[in-house]
């Protein structure tokens, strides 16, 4: 038995099959882990749904910020963009069920055997690893109430207030917890977020590091796997820290991480995040997922 996480998909499913391929990924027994960000973008968004969908007993999921989107623009259609690749989500005969299982997933995923967080973007260096699940909670508690759900959908939408607050209340407290949880990049050593800068490690301004690099950080000693950022391509050098987003949708690869063992292994997408070419070999990290403690 294998346990794999994978980087944003955005609708890529020829990647992701050709890697499951590579590594003769076997639902009855393997385990795939998803960084979020399933749709949106790429040109399979409704294909790589019914995959997944399929073999959803094999997998763990957080969700991205695409992925909210589109459970926001399935109840209001005036949210898409000129850019998404939605609407055949919307329009297929088999959109609630497929969105009923995308409202169900996660935004942390915690294994505590091996001591490994997933999220999308990632945790803000105020957090523990208890305050962050516990504020996941949260979000996860709205997505799945038919009540709550209207009101956050609406409401997540936004860049404040731009740092968390214990006594925020309401749609207002989960837009907070959301931003960390999918679109963080920078943010300060007391967790104030930018949410306007979005290119490589030393883009960050003045007074901001990306989040994981704050020595302060109270998840430190955890490991914690991520996407969301494409333009690190995969390579930072922070003891711990495993960034998957590697850029498909954008003409850049889909890379696959044996989550124990470390090894990466890439498949290169073109510029429609569809066709192939030919297979980067596995790449071992310094540092294993599961490294002895």
């Amino acid at each position: 038995m294998a346990t794999y996480a994978v980087g944003d998909l955005q609708g890529c499913l020829e990647p992701l099959k050709c890697l499951l391929r590579q590594v003769a990924f076997d639902p009855a027994h393997d385990r795939l882990w998803l960084v979020g960000d399933l749709v949106n973008r790429g040109p399979q968004s409704l294909e790589t749904l019914r995959f997944l969908y399929g073999m959803r007993d094999s997998l763990i999921c957080v969700l991205g910020n695409h992925d909210l989107h589109l459970l926001a623009a399935a109840k209001n259609i005036e949210r898409l963009k000129k850019s998404d690749t939605l609407r055949e989500i919307l329009d297929a005969p088999d959109c609630d069920e497929l969105l009923e299982w995308v409202r169900q997933q996660k935004l942390m995923h915690y294994d505590e055997t091996r001591d490994v967080a997933m999220v999308h973007a990632g945790i803000p260096p105020q957090w523990s690893v208890r305050r962050a699940l516990k504020c996941a909670n949260e979000v996860e508690t709205a997505l799945r109430d038919d009540n709550l759900l209207p009101a956050f959908l609406d409401g997540m939408y936004g860049n404040e207030p731009a740092k968390w607050d214990s006594d925020l209340k309401g749609v207002t407290r989960l837009r907070v917890i959301t931003n960390y949880f999918t679109r963080m990049r920078f943010c300060t050593a007391e967790g104030k977020l930018d949410l306007m800068s979005k290119e490589g490690l030393d883009t960050a301004p003045p007074g901001y590091k990306p989040w994981f690099q704050h020595k302060e950080r109270k998840t430190r000693g955890s490991r914690i796997i991520f996407g969301h950022w494409a333009a690190l391509e995969g390579n930072i050098h922070e003891p711990g820290i495993f960034a998957l987003d590697t850029g498909c949708v954008w003409g850049g690869s889909l890379t696959l991480m044996n989550v124990d063992s470390g090894e990466r292994l890439s498949c290169k997408c073109d510029e429609h995040g569809g066709a192939l070419s030919p297979l980067t070999p596995l790449i071992p990290e310094t540092s294993p997922v599961s490294a002895p403690r």
